[in-house]
């Protein structure tokens, strides 16, 4: 869910790997393994002066020349190719796009020319598409029951003490026995819950945090956003709206938020299927990105959740 994996954070130790692997698969194509380290000196010497590199979440080129010179350093040497058909190909078909300069590319922001071409070309805005809560909230199948028992209200519920997980674009709390999980792809949900209130089915107790960006020169308006999130909630995970959303304020942000109402993938204590309530909160952020969360729990045990909930949502900082 989401295009761009909003809530999955790199650091610079995890581009120094992959400028690692990218000049082992360069090395192995049977291309120059000096190449990938002149790239680096390229782009240093036209970058003029560089920033401290413990200022940023990627190494400066002069560093990453060093570290790749270093990487390839024992590697043996190749007969290696210096030109053949297919690049002549794709560099005569690179030499005839268009090219646009920085004002340009400003100018057609402002006059809504790349929204429109956007449009035209079916690329524009709709995370209802991409809407998929298949590994959170959605309805478990309806004989998915018979292997999973009732969970017991202790092993679910929150700590009172809170600790602090970073995610990158949100700073949260949460309670101290509840785990934070990162997802293994990007796009993902990231999940912060008791380890019990999870199945194979879905989370039954713990919220579910997302998000995603708008193209550039896209204006992202939060009902159209919300009204789009709950439509597709409904089509691919089966969860329905209880009534409207509604304006709620969190870090100073005007939000929105909504409850829903999905199959819980625990059952009750006398082993049949249980409501879930699914509380939805979308957060608009200054940079045309949104954050949104889904706070679960059965319908019999939400209001007991809700307080750590809003105490979550108030402890917020983007």
């Amino acid at each position: 869910m989401g295009a761009q994996g909003l809530m999955l954070k790199y650091s610079r130790s995890d581009e120094s790997q992959a400028d690692a692997v990218g000049a082992m698969i360069h090395y192995k194509a049977g291309n120059n393994k000096e190449a990938m380290a002149d790239l680096f000196k390229t782009l240093e010497s036209e970058g003029g002066k560089n920033p401290p590199q413990w200022l940023s979440d990627h190494p400066n080129p002069g560093n990453r020349e060093q570290a790749i010179k270093t990487e390839i350093r024992n590697w043996s040497a190749q007969n290696y190719a210096g030109d053949s058909s297919a690049f002549q190909k794709v560099r005569q078909q690179a030499m005839g796009v268009k090219s646009y300069t920085g004002e340009q590319i400003a100018k057609g922001s402002k006059s809504g020319e790349w929204a429109a071409l956007n449009k035209k070309n079916g690329a524009t805005f709709n995370p209802t598409g991409a809407m998929s809560v298949n590994s959170s909230a959605s309805a478990p199948a309806p004989n998915s029951f018979s292997n999973t028992a009732a969970v017991s209200l202790e092993s679910v519920l929150p700590a009172q003490r809170m600790v602090i997980a970073d995610l990158g674009p949100i700073k949260i709390e949460h309670p101290g026995n509840w785990q934070v999980m990162i997802p293994k792809e990007q796009g993902h949900f990231v999940t912060i819950a008791p380890p019990a209130g999870i199945t194979a089915n879905g989370v039954g107790y713990g919220v579910l945090l997302n998000g995603f960006t708008s193209p550039e020169g896209v204006r992202i308006d939060i009902d159209d956003v919300t009204s789009q999130l709950v439509q597709g909630m409904q089509q691919n995970g089966g969860l329905q709206p209880v009534g409207n959303a509604e304006p709620i304020t969190i870090g100073g942000i005007q939000c929105r938020a909504v409850s829903l109402q999905s199959t819980s993938p625990f059952p009750a204590a006398n082993g049949q299927p249980q409501k879930e309530r699914d509380w939805l909160v979308v957060i608009p952020q200054r940079d045309g990105s949104v954050i949104f969360m889904v706070f679960v729990a059965p319908e019999s045990d939400f209001d007991r959740f809700r307080p750590t909930y809003e105490a979550m949502l108030k402890s917020a900082r983007f």
